[in-house]
């Protein structure tokens, strides 16, 4: 497996960000793979996969790379720079910003990048020096056709899983934090953070910043900027709001609030305050107040599930929702 030795500086300097430049690079991992988790990513690939591939009809070389670029196996580094978390006050980076460091990666290195992702030598037709450009551009397609209109609802809910985190980290620790934030990773104890499951040897990060970075789609990957930074970057705990959920009854909303209405509605299933932190965009402590009102009215119970709490409507929560729905429908058939 793959882990790393982290110190107890690494810990302590250790950040959570949000990456308009990693949510990008994940949705072009689902644009080219045409295959999405969540029915709200699924009705993003349907409305964007026919234009991407018309672009890649209309530029084959720029194909060519990104297939190459994004494996199976393996995301080529020079798509993937670690993002920088901004200085307390101060903004994070803009997608340009981010983008500028992929373009101006040296020809050598974006060779270099593309052939550990491809396990062997690099194809004669790729052994050019305008490959971080022609990547670049296919990048900023996808952020300005398919993310950027709809990257505030996005970033909401990045951020709200940035919060949730950091709860999980005051409450229990880093093993609370990281254990099940990307498939194979887990905190091993004694300053070892396993990051994979591949039989890769052991890296000492001395003296280096650790990033954390969550994006909406079901992927993840490692990068590092080799001495200063090492990133995560992780599906967030919460998709983004599916097309298809059941609206708030008015009713229901003018009965006990809006935002609580919200948290009850989507109380059907089984889900935890990080979760519903991120699918809501509350804070977490909003959450908890929401949580605590309606256990106490009877109308949510909760159970134990590993490391984390569970919440679900009870039979009377279930009885509220449903009158509210039929007294909306009433109002609107007589309207």
């Amino acid at each position: 497996m793959g882990w790393w030795q982290i110190s107890a500086d690494t810990l302590a300097n250790s950040r959570f960000t949000v990456s308009p430049l990693a949510e990008t690079v994940a949705s072009l991992c689902t644009l080219e793979r045409a295959a999405a988790a969540q029915p709200r990513e699924r009705a993003w690939l349907e409305r964007w996969l026919p234009a991407y591939r018309r672009l890649k009809a209309d530029d084959p070389l720029a194909a060519w790379i990104i297939r190459a670029a994004l494996t199976p196996r393996w995301i080529a580094d020079f798509l993937t720079p670690v993002p920088v978390p901004p200085p307390a006050g101060r903004q994070p980076d803009t997608f340009a910003q981010e983008l500028a460091r992929v373009r101006a990666t040296p020809p050598d290195t974006v060779r270099a990048d593309l052939a550990v992702a491809l396990r062997g030598p690099l194809p004669a037709a790729l052994d050019r020096d305008d490959l971080a450009r022609r990547s670049a551009d296919v990048l900023e397609w996808v952020w300005t056709r398919a993310v950027e209109p709809e990257w505030a609802a996005r970033r909401r809910v990045l951020e709200a899983d940035v919060i949730a985190r950091a709860a999980e980290l005051s409450r229990g620790g880093w093993a609370g934090a990281l254990d099940g934030m990307r498939p194979g990773m887990r905190w091993l104890g004694e300053s070892r953070l396993q990051i994979n499951t591949y039989d890769n040897p052991p890296r000492e990060l001395k003296d280096a910043q650790l990033v954390f970075t969550p994006v909406t789609a079901e992927v993840g990957w490692v990068c590092w900027d080799i001495p200063h930074r090492y990133g995560v970057v992780y599906p967030c705990s919460g998709a983004l709001a599916e097309p298809g959920r059941a609206p708030v009854p008015q009713a229901l909303g003018a009965l006990i609030g809006p935002a609580r209405a919200g948290v009850l509605v989507l109380l059907a299933s089984p889900l935890s305050t990080t979760r519903l932190t991120a699918l809501t965009g509350q804070g977490l402590g909003s959450v908890g107040r929401h949580l605590r009102v309606l256990l106490d009215a009877g109308l949510v119970c909760r159970r134990r599930d590993g490391r984390s709490v569970l919440y679900f409507r009870t039979a009377a929560g279930d009885g509220l929702v449903r009158a509210a729905a039929a007294g909306d429908g009433l109002v609107r058939a007589s309207g």
